[in-house]
């Protein structure tokens, strides 16, 4: 290959990895044509990509971007997953669900964050991350409950004075009541 058409490959690669922040790797190799294309397929429904690639060419490729640490998982023949908006654990369950359709799928590892998830396990437990709707969900219930908790601390004085003013109130009712029976008697 000469160095005009690497240097295209380099910039088309680096072009479609920019944005990128989750990447997972795996090895298409055992995998035949239709199998690949309905993997490929299924893969676009859920926003994700699937592109083989020569090693030395995206390692040069991605230089300082976001994604600087992943070439770890590049050995041998090399297929990148990823996704533009897409975290770490929709790539993973989706991989997981192809190695689930296709055997011979085999799955080098994840990356995110600077954080590598080698092998298998390492993707599966990439999988178990909470996808980025479900962690500001769990961030917005943990300010909630904070929220809940002030108010009822706050609440909860104010409420036993007030109880305790109509206790009084009802006490004083009652003597007064009390007091004008007798009187009404004589």
């Amino acid at each position: 290959m000469s160095k005009k058409v690497k240097s295209l490959i380099e910039k088309e690669i680096s072009s479609r990895l920019g944005d990128i922040e989750a990447i997972a790797v795996v090895n298409p190799r055992g995998i035949n044509a239709v199998a690949n294309n309905q993997m490929r397929r299924r893969l676009r429904e859920k926003k994700l990509r699937m592109t083989v690639v020569k090693n030395t060419l995206v390692t040069r490729a991605i230089g300082q971007s976001k994604l600087k640490g992943f070439e770890k998982l590049l050995s041998g023949p090399s297929a990148v997953v990823y996704g533009k908006g897409v975290g770490i654990s929709a790539i993973a369950r989706a991989i997981l669900e192809e190695k689930k359709a296709i055997e011979a799928l085999e799955l080098r590892g994840a990356f995110f964050d600077g954080e590598i998830y080698e092998g298998e396990k390492g993707v599966q437990t990439a999988s178990k991350l909470p996808t980025r709707e479900e962690a500001i969900g769990l961030i917005a219930a943990a300010v909630a409950s904070v929220g809940r908790k002030l108010a009822a601390a706050v609440a909860s004085p104010a409420i036993r004075i007030a109880g305790s003013v109509k206790a009084i109130e009802e006490r004083v009712k009652e003597k007064a009541g009390a007091a004008e029976a007798p009187a009404a008697q004589q």
